[in-house]
């Protein structure tokens, strides 16, 4: 097992799911990095979102 993993937040998927998800594999969370999502319409780049990844140690 890796000592250090990076879980991404999936489009359909909430934080209580990926967070369990992450347990389920045996890593506890260290760090959230969120990341803004742009698009661009015409000539202006608006949000479209947010990208959430939790950085995680491996349990002992």
């Amino acid at each position: 097992m890796e000592k250090k993993m990076r879980f991404e937040v999936m489009e359909n998927e909430t934080i209580d799911e990926c967070l369990e998800r992450m347990k389920k594999k045996g890593y506890t969370p260290i760090r959230r990095i969120e990341k803004p999502i742009f698009k661009e319409e015409g000539k202006e780049i608006v949000p479209a979102g947010r990208q959430i990844i939790f950085e995680a140690k491996a349990t002992e």
